[in-house]
């Protein structure tokens, strides 16, 4: 199926799962809070989620120099955001997506930038799962869902710290056939992968990763109090988002689409905040912390010639 068919689809459901909610919501409600969301704080939800993207690509940017590739800025910005875009298809095409802009404008080999791509989701995981700890007192179901992703990030660190590890998974996954594909590219990047888990490069980056998700939690902060929502104090918020993103991380679904929207309203209600108005208030905070960011990639992937550029690479290599 063509990237464009699968965004199609992606967006459809997307749409028609956001109708059902407002759907099943009390549409008195809705528009009573929607007309009370303060529109003057818009300003500074954009630019703290804005924020959190250059916090991302300078993170992105450590990752590219640590690999020893050196690229103009601008284009590095624009091949970082064009990852947005298609983060919405699933098995993480759209982080990919970077790794073959790199290859077709500047003629460097995609067994040099997969790992980063790698890299980049491991580092994620670890920040957020860092972030969590600070509110985990304040979620109880939190503690379940962060040892369980605790558990699987540690499994994720030993597979790739060790090429024993490594290669025995390496192995099960050449004997299926839907995984046999990803073996020799996996294989070829083994040492560029463990290069970017020991170093200065890791503290680096894990602290970057922190601040990110840090940032987003304070700009569901702002949402929440644009929607006077007060209850929920700045911890409870910590680990009520972070425990609903890594159940969407979990679920291997594109940005956990579905997974995090009704966690999160179930979170939110079992806070005492009404379902409607917890079903507006996750709406939109989706379509400030992902869909806004999915919008700026499509412009970034067109800016950047997506992958029609005609640059000849000077590296054969795949």
């Amino acid at each position: 199926m063509k990237i464009g068919n699968k965004i199609l689809i992606v967006v459809i459901a997307v749409i028609g799962l956001y109708a059902a909610f407002l759907i099943y919501s009390d549409i008195n409600t809705i528009s009573s809070k929607i007309s009370d969301f303060k529109i003057e704080i818009i300003p500074i939800i954009l630019l703290l989620v804005t924020s959190g993207w250059f916090v991302l690509f300078f993170r992105w940017h450590l990752l590219l120099r640590n690999a020893k590739i050196f690229i103009p800025v601008k284009d590095s910005f624009l091949i970082f955001t064009s990852g947005f875009a298609l983060t919405i298809i699933p098995g993480k095409v759209g982080e990919l997506v970077k790794s073959q802009l790199l290859k077709t404008k500047f003629g460097i080999a995609r067994s040099k930038t997969v790992p980063i791509v790698i890299l980049e989701q491991f580092y994620s995981a670890v920040g957020i799962t860092t972030l969590s700890f600070f509110g985990i007192w304040y979620f109880e179901l939190g503690v379940y869902v962060l040892g369980f992703f605790t558990a699987a990030l540690v499994f994720v660190f030993v597979l790739l710290s060790s090429r024993k590890a490594f290669n025995k998974i390496v192995t099960l996954l050449e004997k299926r056939r839907f995984t046999s594909k990803f073996v020799e590219p996996l294989s070829s990047s083994y040492d560029a992968i463990k290069n970017g888990i020991r170093g200065p490069i890791t503290l680096y980056a894990s602290g970057l990763s922190i601040l990110f998700w840090l940032i987003e939690a304070i700009s569901i902060y702002f949402i929440l109090s644009a929607f006077e929502v007060e209850a929920i104090g700045f911890l409870t918020i910590i680990s009520t988002y972070t425990t609903s993103i890594m159940l969407g991380i979990l679920s291997f679904l594109p940005i956990g689409i579905g997974v995090v929207e009704g966690t999160l309203t179930s979170f939110f209600t079992m806070q005492g905040i009404d379902v409607s108005l917890a079903l507006t208030i996750v709406v939109v905070i989706r379509l400030f912390t992902r869909w806004y960011g999915v919008s700026f990639g499509f412009i970034a992937l067109k800016l950047s010639g997506g992958l029609t550029n005609n640059q000849e690479p000077n590296d054969s290599k795949s």
